[in-house]
């Protein structure tokens, strides 16, 4: 009997698992879809997919409640488990900690050590479900019932209410928490900015909060030098001093006007801070930025591994982890946040617009002026420039604007937030509504990069996005559109705003003629 009771409870242990988890995913889709993606499922299979999982998981703990279909719930358990074991020792073995989004909203992590560990308890529950063999699946639901009292019985039903309602408080207290975080974080920023002359004015858009919750532990990695070192999270702390952590990318634009920002200050800041750069590409594309620049502390990812443990998006963005390894501020996505996240690691001032790093003289003994972003104006002419496409034709950017109403997309094949407008992008291209304007997507990145996006429209190639810094653009994905060579709407940054753009939602504003 005893056996046959420890048999009943491993089912009700599992089904109660692929329940949630199932429960938890369908009220997450995208986010399902994301971490499918995450874990190496390619595109065309994650829509699917994100259907299918939580749909055969609640087939599985459906399964095990009964007592003639137990056998084949274990075998499916089994199986599921054993697959999402193996998904995670892969992308461990790699060095990708991916988001692990087992239960959806509910409880969202990198995958780690923990997880497998988990995973595999779990795997054995099941294990020994399918070893017991059909004969002995334990006890039936039915037959517990039938034996119970009135007073077993009421009393039974008490504990499952006290336990569903404990258990829902516990995730509502969680989540109430997480959310003052945020507010005591946006509450510190805002009294900042108000105590301090020369802050950022109080009207300045607050991003939305990106990153793991500051005082969790910060993810561990190892990854290769430019020289063949191995670096460590762990190598970095050694000094005692916190570590901000810059993710880049060799073929991003806006990355690339940072860096010479970074040799100031990771010199100048060395006895308070340490700076690392994470980025990702070939080794001698890094080392040619890295010599070029005289930078120190530079580790190459993969693939975007370090950055999605960390949950930072795009690029550039930092993070800053504390001398004891735990998260010490959100990612700071962009240029003018990572400045505002140094000042405040070192104790200076955020003001609202930053010094640029002092270049060297030039030839006649005078420092040259750094190119600042001029900010397009609806009417002015757009600027006339010429860019490779894809396959080394030159295309005058003059041309493509007389031929009507354009949608220029300022692009990075790299950057996290266009990775995740590209299946919108896409269907758009399919079935453009009427009334639409051509696309334009000025891109930086390699040619195989961008050829891996599959466009229909034109992409032209920005290396060092100065066709984007002339509309006024400093990160991507941001547009703009063009009519009849003029400039014809604001400047619009992020996926929604863009779409909306291509959509004819904000529509080109009529453009005199003179």
């Amino acid at each position: 009997m005893d056996v046959a009771i420890t048999l009943l409870g491993a089912r009700l242990l599992l089904a109660a698992v692929f329940c949630i988890a199932a429960v938890a995913k369908v009220a997450d889709l995208k986010g399902t879809g994301q971490a499918l993606f995450d874990f190496g499922v390619p595109r065309p299979l994650v829509s699917p997919l994100k259907f299918l999982l939580p749909l055969v998981e609640l087939m599985v703990a459906g399964t095990l409640l009964f007592v003639s279909l137990a056998w084949w719930g274990a075998v499916g358990a089994l199986s599921l488990l054993g697959l999402f074991s193996l998904a995670i020792a892969i992308n461990l073995a790699l060095g990708r900690q991916p988001d692990c989004h087992c239960f959806g909203q509910l409880h969202s992590a990198p995958a780690g050590w923990s997880t497998l560990l988990r995973n595999g308890l779990l795997t054995a529950l099941a294990g020994a479900l399918v070893w017991q063999g059909k004969d002995m699946p334990g006890l039936s639901l039915v037959t517990v019932f039938m034996h119970l009292t009135a007073r077993e019985t009421v009393a039974l039903s008490i504990t499952a209410l006290v336990f569903l309602l404990f258990t829902l408080s516990g995730w509502l207290f969680f989540h109430i928490l997480r959310q003052q975080g945020r507010l005591l974080l946006r509450i510190e920023v805002l009294e900042q900015r108000l105590n301090a002359p020369g802050q950022l004015p109080l009207s300045a858009p607050v991003q939305p909060t990106q990153g793991l919750p500051i005082g969790t532990l910060a993810p561990p990695f190892q990854l290769p030098g430019l020289y063949g070192e191995t670096l460590t999270l762990d190598a970095l702390r050694a000094s005692g001093k916190p570590v901000l952590l810059l993710f880049s990318d060799p073929g991003c634009g806006p990355c690339n006007a940072l860096l010479p920002e970074l040799v100031p200050w990771q010199r100048d800041h060395s006895s308070e801070l340490t700076i690392a750069l994470i980025s990702h590409g070939s080794r001698e594309e890094n080392q040619t930025k890295s010599i070029q620049h005289k930078l120190t502390n530079v580790l190459v990812q993969q693939d975007r591994e370090v950055a999605m443990a960390y949950q930072s998006l795009g690029t550039p963005a930092a993070v800053l982890v504390s001398a004891d390894g735990k998260i010490a501020s959100p990612v700071a996505p962009g240029a003018d946040a990572i400045r505002a996240l140094i000042a405040r690691a070192v104790g200076q001032p955020v003001i609202a617009q930053p010094p640029t790093a002092v270049p060297a003289l030039n030839g006649h003994g005078h420092v040259p002026t750094p190119p600042q972003p001029v900010l397009a104006k609806i009417g002015d002419p757009a600027p006339t420039l010429a860019l490779p496409d894809l396959h080394g034709k030159t295309i005058n950017m003059t041309k493509v604007f007389k031929a009507g109403n354009t949608l220029v997309l300022f692009w990075n094949p790299g950057c996290g937030f266009c990775s995740q407008m590209l299946a919108d992008l896409k269907a758009w291209e399919s079935s453009p509504p009427a009334g639409a304007p051509q696309l334009l997507v000025v891109s930086t990145g390699a040619v195989e990069s961008n050829r891996k996006m599959d466009l229909r429209s034109l992409v032209v190639l920005d290396e060092g996005f100065q066709v984007g810094r002339s509309f006024g653009a400093q990160g991507t994905p941001s547009g703009i559109l063009v009519q009849d060579g003029k400039i014809a709407s604001p400047l619009v940054v992020g996926a929604p705003a863009v779409l909306a753009l291509a959509r004819g939602e904000q529509g080109p504003t009529v453009i005199a003629s003179h």
